[in-house]
């Protein structure tokens, strides 16, 4: 939870008291999640809030990471059953130099920035974004983190001895094993069966009847025993989680027939709406996103007021998860935490290719709506929005597209499998979900979330080796539509025009009272934004009102020459 107080500060606007999160609290809680939810024993089902504050902040060091390390050290030295500690760390790259919790300066001026949490085990989070960075520089950033991650969790090891509460003994809910022997006898094949059926929502019904089966059948021979239940219920979704992976691991072959290492179908198109500025649709399996782009003036910046401090955007990205997308009825109102996270990480991924300020000097919005669903709706953002931007004709440096990456581990044989573009089922009965998007030549923007203790920092370099064979090809599929920005903004866009003027000239522009520039504005219909530099962007939705906007603020604010004859001049001493 974010304190205003920590930084001396009183909340702007009308309320005076801290309410919900910011979108920055939702971020970095969950970050903390991620880092500590895989540690829970199996079984344990009893309800544990954690609850982080940042009761103090310098303005010089960010208090993410120590949120991790925090919470963790809250959990180890409790009572609760928990497989921590947990460490956390952030790595950036300056100037070719790996830094370990680097200051608020030099991670605006690194190349690669990556929190890293982790157990003496393993990893068991990652979050990041970079400025096209390759492979091997990422690796190196989380193996320099991770080091620092096993000196914190021995600083919270020694505090444990020093004052951590005994451990309780839990009652875990776990089942009989003649419970899981009656289920697979039962439901084995049906479920194979149902697991070879095409299609999402085919696939899903089909499943869906084979658990109607199961309790109808179980339910006849305990009719009026709850517990039995939902022991039955329990054993199916785990005979489920365990065909999945037998497949994978017997023949080689995933749920919906592809190899581990197999896309599945793509299409991308660009310019799919007529009166927007820009917009791309991406469709991946039975993933489908549309991407739009809205261009505007700086007056349409986002003003941001956090802990950190004021300012404003001129690029941002929302995604938006309507029910529909996945055949469901639900809520529709303001965006959740989710929605919140997949949006931020999508940002993070094209910002690294964004124009800066002065070779586009438009405010950038992007929409992106999940119209279908089946996994990596995030990733398949970055791809949507990516062909929108260059279809609104934004410069970019480079295209950018998005892959998810899985992994099923068999703790029996102690081998693993790491799948390429996860679809819904596999996210769900996978290990790992780890997200990487990037260009070309580079990563842009990475996380990773897993489901087992810790994942070893060799089997992460593997899936990044993966992720840019499927990046690159679905950047063909990308290119083969739209491989570059078109030469101008969309028609629909509206048209700036950009005039350095005298800065000793601008009060006159601007009138008593803002009246000289009200009447331009109203008579002309353009919008006028004024930096102190001087510079005067003009935006207009048409031609004609531009050049009106233009001629009237340029002869106010450009330089006369002696000699110069000026008609309709006003004269002041």
């Amino acid at each position: 939870m974010e304190k205003f107080y920590a930084t001396g500060k009183i909340p702007g606007g009308f309320f005076k008291r801290e309410g919900k999160p910011s979108d920055q609290g939702v971020l970095v809680s969950r970050i903390i999640d991620r880092s500590l939810r895989p540690l829970f024993p199996e079984g344990f089902r009893n309800e544990v809030q954690v609850v982080p504050m940042t009761f103090a902040l310098d303005g010089v060091n960010p208090p993410d990471f120590l949120g991790v390390i925090a919470s963790s050290a809250a959990l180890t030295l409790s009572n609760i059953p928990f497989k921590g500690p947990v460490g956390a760390v952030r790595v950036c790259l300056v100037d070719g130099e790996y830094v370990v919790n680097p200051t608020v300066e030099e991670i605006a001026a690194s190349k690669l920035s990556v929190l890293v949490s982790g157990t003496r085990e393993g990893v068991t989070m990652i979050e990041g974004g970079a400025s096209i960075v390759s492979e091997e520089e990422m690796v190196k950033a989380i193996e320099t983190g991770y080091a620092v991650v096993l000196d914190i969790i021995k600083i919270q090891e020694d505090l444990r001895k020093l004052c951590g509460k005994e451990k309780v003994e839990v009652n875990l809910f776990l089942r009989p094993a003649e419970v899981d022997t009656a289920v697979r006898d039962f439901a084995g094949n049906k479920f194979k069966a149902a697991l070879d059926v095409a299609g999402k929502q085919e696939k899903y019904k089909a499943i869906e009847a084979v658990y109607d089966e199961i309790k109808k059948h179980f339910k006849e021979l305990e009719p009026d025993n709850a517990l039995f239940a939902k022991q039955i219920k329990e054993a199916a979704h785990d005979l489920e989680y365990d065909l999945v992976r037998e497949k994978l691991f017997a023949d080689n072959m995933r749920v919906d027939g592809r190899k581990p290492g197999e896309l599945r179908h793509l299409e991308s198109e660009a310019g799919v709406l007529p009166m927007v500025h820009g917009s791309g649709l991406f469709t991946r399996g039975e993933t489908q996103v549309l991407g739009v782009l809205t261009l505007g003036s700086k007056s349409d910046e986002q003003m941001v007021d956090t802990v950190d401090g004021q300012g404003s955007k001129r690029y941002m990205l929302h995604y938006n998860f309507p029910s529909f997308s996945v055949g469901e009825a639900g809520r529709v109102g303001p965006p959740g935490r989710r929605e919140i996270g997949h949006g931020y990480l999508a940002e993070r991924a094209l910002e690294a290719v964004i124009p800066k300020v002065e070779d586009f000097p438009y405010t950038m919005r992007l929409v992106s709506e999940v119209l279908e669903s089946n996994g990596s709706s995030s990733q398949a953002t970055i791809c949507a929005c990516c062909l929108a931007l260059m279809d609104g004709g934004v410069p970019i440096v480079a295209p950018v597209s998005g892959i998810a990456m899985g992994l099923m581990f068999n703790k029996e044989k102690n081998a693993y499998k790491i799948l390429t573009d996860i679809q819904g089922l596999e996210d769900h009965y996978g290990d790992m979900d780890f997200k990487v998007a990037g260009t070309q030549t580079g990563i842009t923007a990475f996380q990773l979330d897993i489901k087992m203790d810790a994942i070893d920092i060799s089997i992460l370099g593997e899936a990044l080796d993966e992720a840019k064979k499927a990046r690159l090809s679905i950047l063909e599929n990308m290119n083969a539509v739209l491989d570059k920005p078109r030469a101008e903004i969309s028609s629909n866009a509206p048209k700036m025009t950009v005039i350095q003027g005298n800065p000793d000239l601008i009060k006159y522009l601007i009138g008593p009272g803002g009246k000289t520039i009200k009447k331009i504005v109203e008579e002309t219909g353009a919008k006028i934004d004024i930096e102190d530099s001087g510079e005067i962007k003009i935006l207009a939705t048409d031609a004609k009102s531009a050049e009106l906007a233009y001629k009237r603020v340029y002869a106010i604010v450009r330089e006369v020459k002696v000699g110069e004859i000026v008609e309709d001049a006003t004269v002041k001493k």
